[in-house]
């Protein structure tokens, strides 16, 4: 078995869809990025980048490769998870935070559980998604950004 940790932050701007798990959430703004900058996901690729060993999310998918730009974040999840695959690995578990003042996740959470466990072949009970404020401090907690991170177990 092996664990394997990822983070990721982006700044939100007015113009821009947001999407996170895979889901557009109807808000004012949405995450800068090269790709549609879904943290959510970005954060399950670099722990599961790093719990097989395959460096991180900027190794395998630049943001100077015009092949990445815009692209839907559960895609990059889906070739993420078949590198992971090919080394042997399946996912045990994962565990995701996303910290954000607003909006207020909860409905949308179990659409992005079974989203991801869809794309990693697994049942969305091994999923666990948790949303957090940062009680106004930094840019988070400024309404400035949205940040998660993730924990994965793979055997």
């Amino acid at each position: 078995m092996r664990i394997g940790t990822g983070y990721d932050v982006h700044r939100l701007i007015s113009g821009r869809k947001l999407v996170l798990g895979g889901v557009m959430i109807p808000f004012e703004k949405g995450l800068l990025g090269h790709s549609d900058a879904d943290v959510l996901l970005h954060a399950v690729c670099d722990a599961l980048l790093g719990a097989a060993g395959l460096g991180d999310i900027g190794q395998h998918f630049p943001d100077t490769d015009p092949e990445f730009k815009d692209i839907h974040s559960i895609r990059l999840l889906a070739r993420t998870y078949k590198m992971v695959r090919a080394r042997g690995f399946s996912i045990i578990n994962g565990d995701i935070t996303v910290f954000a003042e607003a909006p207020k996740l909860s409905p949308y959470k179990e659409e992005m559980k079974k989203n991801i466990a869809q794309t990693l072949e697994t049942d969305p009970d091994c999923i666990n998604i948790k949303a957090t404020t940062t009680e106004g401090l930094g840019m988070i907690g400024k309404g400035e950004g949205i940040g998660a991170m993730c924990v994965v177990l793979i055997h």
